[in-house]
């Protein structure tokens, strides 16, 4: 407890739910006033450019269907990473683990005899897969030697950069790729059908949204989900009730790298039909939905939520690329201040300011 004038700062030891609320909305206010300068140095009016957000995104409904479509595989990382960081695994390699799940379904599409109907599942396995391996690796880093996930897994993207790059300008490149990289078209038994008149892949969604209230239920109504709780909270507690820490971090890890995994493979079979250079397949969703579980506070249905908001927020860049003829990484600068922001402010979550004039003596 600490005073400061008439005032008393007490800390906390659990956010409450509406203060929980109050910081973050205030962390994203900040963000957008701070997001305006950057309009303003620009020679953008920030009022023309929020308008211009507003109108060409929430009111326009090929807009909001891109924001839709942008927040499928912020939602299914999103959701990963909630499970990743509640059970004390810091993923940072979505990005990776999204391009290895690409890879996977790629592989099947191209690669793999299979008949028709099974294709599309194959391919949606596979990436599951290969994901969840790909965050495996950091996890028995972790676990068995105590090396620092946060790195590994960061590492682990540009490898996973590295290796698209390498697929589609070598042995998987397509015969009808004369001056660009990338692989054959997928045959039409691997492509994900489309709400008509939009890009948003509906299976991947409809699964995004089942995977998202599944987790849910997972943490919070079952017996696998309270090891899972009690970890994140106080691992040596977890430890000291002979709860299975091990497998609980090792098993988080695999279904956030799963998870995102299969991200990749909606980009690819819902998108572009194809294996394409990295950076064509994600616009940085994998970093983006580290800021989808920030904002969802541990919550798998808040990510619902808060990809949403994040896709409209990559929805507004081509907004703003055609409106306004600005870049359309101003999403980065977006994504960076949203982040910035939330963790400045983390700290208010755990102090309460109460009013308390001091008396005076007699």
């Amino acid at each position: 407890m600490r005073r400061v004038g008439p005032f008393l700062i007490e800390k906390d030891l659990v956010a409450p739910p509406g203060r929980v609320l109050a910081v973050s909305t205030a962390a994203l206010v900040l963000a957008f006033l701070a997001a305006g300068l950057v309009f303003w140095a620009y020679g953008v009016s920030p009022w023309v450019a929020y308008r211009t957000i507003f109108t060409e995104t929430l009111l326009s409904p090929s807009g909001f269907a891109e924001g839709v479509r942008r927040a499928i595989p912020l939602l299914l990382a999103g959701v990963g990473l909630v499970l990743a960081f509640r059970g004390q695994f810091w993923n940072i390699g979505a990005e990776g683990q999204l391009l290895l799940g690409a890879v996977a379904a790629a592989g099947v599409a191209l690669f793999v005899p299979l008949p028709d109907a099974l294709k599309l599942p194959a391919m949606f396995l596979a990436g599951f897969a290969a994901g969840g391996l790909w965050a495996a690796v950091p996890a028995l880093l972790k676990l068995r030697l105590g090396v620092n996930d946060v790195l590994t897994t960061l590492m682990l993207n540009y490898v996973a950069v590295y290796l698209v790059e390498w697929l589609i300008h070598g042995p998987w490149r397509g015969l009808t790729a004369f001056g660009f990289a990338y692989t054959d078209r997928f045959p039409e038994a691997a492509m994900l059908p489309l709400l008509p008149g939009t890009y948003v892949h509906w299976p991947t969604l409809l699964l995004a949204l089942l995977l998202a209230v599944a987790a849910w239920f997972v943490l919070a109504r079952t017996v696998w989900g309270y090891p899972v709780r009690v970890t994140g909270d106080n691992p040596e507690a977890a430890r000291y009730a002979r709860m299975p820490v091990f497998w609980v971090i090792f098993g988080v890890a695999l279904a956030s790298g799963g998870l995102a995994g299969l991200a990749g493979v909606g980009e690819v079979a819902g998108v572009h039909g194809r294996l394409l250079g990295a950076y064509q397949i994600s616009l940085g969703y994998g970093y983006t939905a580290i800021i989808v579980a920030w904002l969802a506070r541990g919550n798998p249905l808040g990510a619902v939520l808060t990809a949403l908001f994040m896709g409209l927020v990559f929805a507004s860049g081509d907004a703003m690329k055609i409106a306004l003829q600005m870049p359309f990484r101003v999403t980065d600068v977006f994504n960076g201040l949203i982040l910035f922001f939330l963790i400045s402010t983390e700290r208010l979550l755990y102090y309460r300011v109460r009013w308390a004039p001091a008396r005076k003596e007699r």
